[in-house]
């Protein structure tokens, strides 16, 4: 059965959150979605280990049921996962990071390697210049009425509902390896992970252009927990190649799940099921 509580944080934040299993159980594994600024949106994901050990979620501040107003800085984030983690009596963390939730597990194993127990990176985090890469595939799955529709509503200053939810299903369905079904993924996404925070996707996003995770990955390395690994959508728009050069660069084994894009789990649930219970066994039976 799944419980929910609202923690607060030192600044008086208040974040949701969730859990599944057995929460007197140890390590607990932390599942850190993307966006930034989207709320929670991995409840397909927990349901797949919490028999093998507790697994927690939330919904980062000024997202879904954690209102907040104010400045986002990675610091912060960092921080909140850390009060979190006291706040469920959770020493050591197995994170499972997704998207930007890779970014934060990286940052904050940067910042507190000490509480990591293990470290799963789903497609993500991307270094180097991959984005060239990605808005070429983005581009070739796209008719080009769509990219100009697209751009249309980029270009709004104010959007109505409806406006958003085709912004964000043309800007999502591009993820999935299967465009038919990717549109229907999009679509649903778009009126369940909401609202979108653009404050703080656009702040996030600077302080990731201004201190990029590049420069920092000689030392992520060094403190990587001794099981670490990294897994990639073979149909991420987003080259996989780049995740390819990252694991080189960490040492770190890359799965690459086949017919799959950003969101491997919804394509190929059976395969993503395995390889969540390998690591976690894995991590939990060390």
């Amino acid at each position: 059965m799944e419980t929910q509580g609202l923690t607060s944080m030192t600044d008086e934040a208040q974040l949701r959150w969730m859990a599944l299993g057995d929460t007197t159980r140890q390590p607990a594994v932390i599942l850190l979605h993307g966006g930034p600024g989207l709320p929670d949106y991995l409840g397909d994901v927990a349901p797949m280990i919490a028999d093998l050990a507790p697994v927690y979620r939330y919904d980062q501040r000024g997202t879904g049921q954690s209102p907040w107003q104010g400045h986002h800085s990675f610091a912060r984030h960092v921080d909140d996962l850390a009060e979190l983690l006291d706040a469920w009596g959770v020493p050591k963390a197995v994170l499972i990071g997704h998207s930007y939730g890779t970014n934060l597990a990286s940052r904050f194993c940067l910042t507190h390697p000490d509480r990591v127990a293990a470290m799963l990176l789903m497609c993500g985090p991307f270094v180097g210049d991959w984005r060239t890469g990605d808005r070429a595939e983005r581009g070739r799955r796209m008719s080009a009425a769509q990219q100009e529709q697209l751009r249309a509503l980029e270009e709004l200053p104010h959007r109505t509902e409806e406006q958003e939810v085709a912004l964000l299903t043309l800007a999502w369905f591009t993820d999935h390896a299967d465009p038919e079904r990717g549109w229907h993924w999009a679509a649903q996404g778009a009126r369940r992970r909401r609202p979108v925070n653009w404050a703080m996707n656009s702040e996030l996003g600077k302080e990731g252009r201004a201190d990029p995770l590049d420069e920092h990955l000689a030392e992520l390395r060094a403190c990587l927990p001794a099981r670490a690994e990294l897994l990639g959508g073979a149909d991420d728009p987003r080259p996989v190649s780049a995740l390819e050069a990252l694991a080189l660069r960490l040492d770190l084994p890359l799965t690459r799940v086949e017919d799959a894009g950003h969101e491997p789990w919804l394509e190929q649930p059976h395969t993503m099921r395995a390889h969540l219970r390998r690591f976690v066994q894995g991590t939990v039976g060390s």
